[in-house]
């Protein structure tokens, strides 16, 4: 998605909210939500927290965040979802640690639906033990970022009647393979070399547009957009 062409996304229709939460918004907020929580719990986790611990935590904290108005002390200025995030969860297990623990939390709020299971697998075997919380929580906000382009991608794929063109192409997302030549490709996908080096360069080309999208909306203004992606790559490479 294109500087010119960029829309109102689901971050700054929360923002644009904040003082007066809409249906709309409400909905727009949840869906990151739902998204972006598995930073969140990684970074939990590795501030020390059990795993029982870390995913009542990560529930408390997400449907507090769905229920109350968080939101009002956000500055424009700091108007990146992931920003937010952060800074929302450090003040939150602040408070967490100054009050007693209780088995079950939230009741009668709406929860998000979280695959623990996936998530504490994803920490895991991840880097977590070389870095640091922060650096912990920006790699994970990378890996899901990335990750909800890619689906987006294959699920167009899939719609269009082509999943087998995207599961013979993907693998050259992040550039060509040494071990399969375009030769090799066409041949997989029974079209010419030509022709598969043009559906390789649409599929890159789609998939940095649906990673544009991802981040814009998680962002407030469509001049952070490229600013967000160098982070995203520079975090991604590290």
């Amino acid at each position: 998605m294109g500087m010119r062409t960029f829309e109102t996304t689901s971050w700054t229709v929360v923002l644009a909210a904040k003082d007066e939460q809409t249906a709309v918004s409400r909905s727009a907020l949840h869906d990151l939500c739902e998204t972006y929580w598995p930073p969140l719990y990684s970074y939990i986790r590795h501030k020390g927290y059990s795993v029982e611990n870390a995913q009542d935590l990560t529930q408390e904290f997400f449907t507090n965040l769905l229920a109350k108005n968080y939101l009002k002390d956000v500055e424009p200025a700091k108007g990146r979802f992931r920003s937010f995030l952060f800074a929302s969860v450090n003040h939150f297990l602040a408070n967490e640690r100054a009050k007693e623990r209780t088995l079950k939390r939230g009741g009668g709020h709406t929860h998000l639906s979280l695959d623990y299971s996936e998530a504490e697998q994803r920490y895991a075997c991840g880097p977590s033990h070389a870095l640091s919380p922060t650096a912990l929580f920006d790699a994970e906000w990378a890996r899901t970022t990335l990750e909800t382009a890619l689906r987006q991608l294959e699920a167009e794929y899939a719609k269009a009647g082509k999943a087998h063109v995207f599961d013979g192409l993907k693998s050259f997302l992040a550039g060509t393979r040494a071990d399969l030549s375009y030769e090799d490709l066409a041949h997989r996908l029974d079209m010419s070399e030509g022709a598969a080096k043009v559906a390789v360069h649409r599929l890159r080309k789609r998939y940095g547009a649906l990673l544009r999208n991802a981040i814009g909306n998680t962002v407030e203004r469509p001049d952070d957009v490229d600013e967000e992606l160098r982070y995203l790559a520079k975090v991604a490479g590290s």
